[in-house]
């Protein structure tokens, strides 16, 4: 979460002291948001603060997706399963038909 209070410094106070805002950066795991004339430019993070948000980012998504999927559905759009699976054998063989003895939705 965001402070505004101790977490939005100009740029140039970013440049000064560095080492100390990276520190603060460490310990306290918020981001920084620097200004640039009273207006944000940019914003810092940890690397895990990074990692976390693309996580985030990627799973929201992946949710979408299947949002997205799931209203098609709902609408009618699509196709029977049986049918696509035609079709991808017709585009990549049918070697071994890997589809048909990997899909646990079939007896």
């Amino acid at each position: 979460m965001l402070n505004v209070t101790d977490d939005i410094h100009p740029l140039t106070d970013f440049k000064r002291r560095t080492p100390e805002f990276l520190e603060r950066l460490r310990a306290s795991g918020r981001p920084l948001v620097l200004t640039v004339n009273g207006k944000s430019e940019a914003v810092v993070l940890t690397p895990e603060a990074f990692d976390k948000l693309w996580e985030l980012a990627d799973f929201a998504e992946a949710i979408k997706g299947i949002r997205r999927g799931l209203d098609e559905a709902a609408a009618g759009k699509g196709i029977p399963i049986d049918e696509a699976f035609e079709q991808i054998r017709r585009v990549h063989g049918n070697a071994a038909d890997p589809l048909r003895r990997k899909n646990p939705w079939r007896n």
